[in-house]
């Protein structure tokens, strides 16, 4: 929560700064509440809680317990066996993506596109689809078109998700539009955490969101699996072309990375699962110790062990377990949203699909290859790894389940696993012990203060059921 109310206050502020003192006498304008704030006091704070409230935050813990990658040592009833109710989303949905992410996100727009600041209008377009798509994959349908439009619509309707999907794509259309015109001298640099402005960086990355949300309807009602994937291959040709291209916020200073403040000396029981550890110690994946630190205390001190998910009784010592390690926990580790490793396993499925198991395995094996070599794998050991003794070749039965198996070890901590999960049900995951409802939730419930402020038919939905795009196989 300290960290939480940091960033919430940021842009408070940076308006008070930016507002300056030759103007204070002006008894027409308030200079504590200026009318306008400069994008450059938008776009750290946004990007910085974006980073470490949703794609590092609550949405991603979540996540991560239900796809068995972490474990929460703690007396149950814990979201880790599907205890998840309306005030548990509160902050997400009401503090957090709503006014704190897409509504300054507007307000950046709208007083960047009028001013011919592109770049400014780019990032916030990209950012806002960014935003949009992962609040709508969590709710499904969302408040969207009349959302963000206090007093006039106090009460916004919930667009369709299959309409929300359409806008992420015409966001992202126009954030290519503005990163394609000239520049202007109002131009983003260091307050760009993401990239410091470098348009043709942005560009790469949002061809490759193009891609990830083509893909993302691939079983969708409506839609055929070879369209999408296509749509997608095309966008890729575009997108990032090695791991200098990662899209990541940095966390240089002694805060601490979202990861490092989660699992802190085992941070509230914070461990790694028994499923994560034992899929990955099980395949010899040389990457076991770069992504886990083993049990420091116990029995089996030394030894990779992960914590069975829904364990009845918390273990007294949470480090009779493994803990993330550095490279994703470290004070100042990067916060990654999206990889070159990721855009080659969208490629290696999309491949899948329009030619077959025998065009998609040598894509699939750059994709680990790539995120082997973004954590330091030395080349042996990659090579091992990769041989068709330790990774068959694919096949037309097994490419799907070996391709997003992969991608689940290499999208570690993201929120794409579950997204995965839903569509395609890979990694094959059983209920956890001692389960709150007996199945895997397929949503999050809506939240208390929407139910209460703004109630909509949508609010009868139960966790159980999925969203638009999710068949639920």
């Amino acid at each position: 929560m300290k960290k939480y109310i940091r960033y919430s206050f940021v842009l408070a502020i940076g308006a008070m700064v930016f507002s300056g003192c030759k103007k204070f006498l002006n008894i027409n304008k308030d200079p504590n509440d200026p009318l306008t704030v400069p994008e450059v006091v938008i776009v750290p704070p946004v990007e910085v809680n974006l980073a470490t409230n949703v794609v590092g935050g609550f949405p991603a813990t979540t996540s991560n317990y239900w796809m068995q990658q972490l474990s929460l040592n703690q007396a149950l009833p814990t979201v880790e066996i599907y205890f998840i109710q309306p005030a548990d989303v509160n902050n997400t949905w009401t503090f957090t993506v709503y006014p704190n992410i897409l509504e300054n996100l507007k307000q950046m727009i709208q007083e960047a596109e009028p001013a011919g600041h592109t770049q400014y209008t780019a990032i916030g377009f990209a950012l806002t689809a960014y935003s949009l798509a992962i609040t709508t994959d969590l709710w499904g349908d969302i408040p969207w078109s009349q959302a963000l439009q206090l007093p006039a619509i106090t009460k916004p309707v919930y667009d369709p998700q299959q309409t929300i999907y359409g806008d992420i794509q015409t966001l992202l259309d126009s954030a290519l539009y503005y990163a394609s015109q000239p520049g202007s001298k109002i131009a983003p640099s260091t307050d760009d955490y993401i990239y410091g402005g470098d348009m043709t960086a942005w560009t790469k990355w949002i061809h490759m969101m193009k891609a990830r949300y083509y893909l993302r309807l691939s079983n969708a009602p409506g839609r055929t699996a070879a369209t999408q994937a296509d749509s997608a291959l095309t966008e890729l040709a575009l997108g990032f072309g090695s791991n200098s291209d990662n899209a990541l916020v940095p966390y240089p200073t002694q805060d601490g990375s979202p990861w490092y403040e989660n699992t802190d000396n085992a941070a509230g029981g914070v461990v790694l699962a028994q499923y994560f550890i034992d899929l990955v110690q099980g395949n010899n994946d040389p990457r076991l110790p770069i992504l886990a630190a083993p049990a420091s205390a116990g029995a089996d001190s030394g030894l990779y062990v992960g914590r069975p998910s829904g364990a009845p009784t918390p273990y007294t010592n949470p480090y009779d377990f493994s803990i993330v390690n550095t490279a994703y926990a470290g004070l100042n580790a990067p916060l990654y949203l999206a990889t070159y490793s990721e855009q080659l396993f969208i490629q290696a499925e999309a491949t899948f699909i329009t030619q077959g198991a025998a065009a998609a395995d040598p894509i699939y094996r750059a994709a680990i290859k790539a995120d082997m070599d973004m954590l330091g794998v030395t080349d042996s050991l990659e090579t091992v790894y990769l041989a068709t003794s330790s990774r068959p070749t694919l096949t037309a039965n097994t490419a799907l389940q070996s391709i997003i198996t992969e991608k689940y070890v290499a999208d570690y901590l993201g929120l794409e696993p579950y997204n995965d999960w839903r569509r395609t049900g890979y990694p094959v995951l059983s209920v956890v012990q001692n389960a709150y409802v007996p199945y895997i939730p397929r949503r999050w419930p809506y939240p208390t203060n929407e139910q209460l402020a703004n109630p909509q038919p949508q609010d009868s939905v139960t966790l159980a059921s999925p969203v638009w795009w999710d068949t639920e196989k």
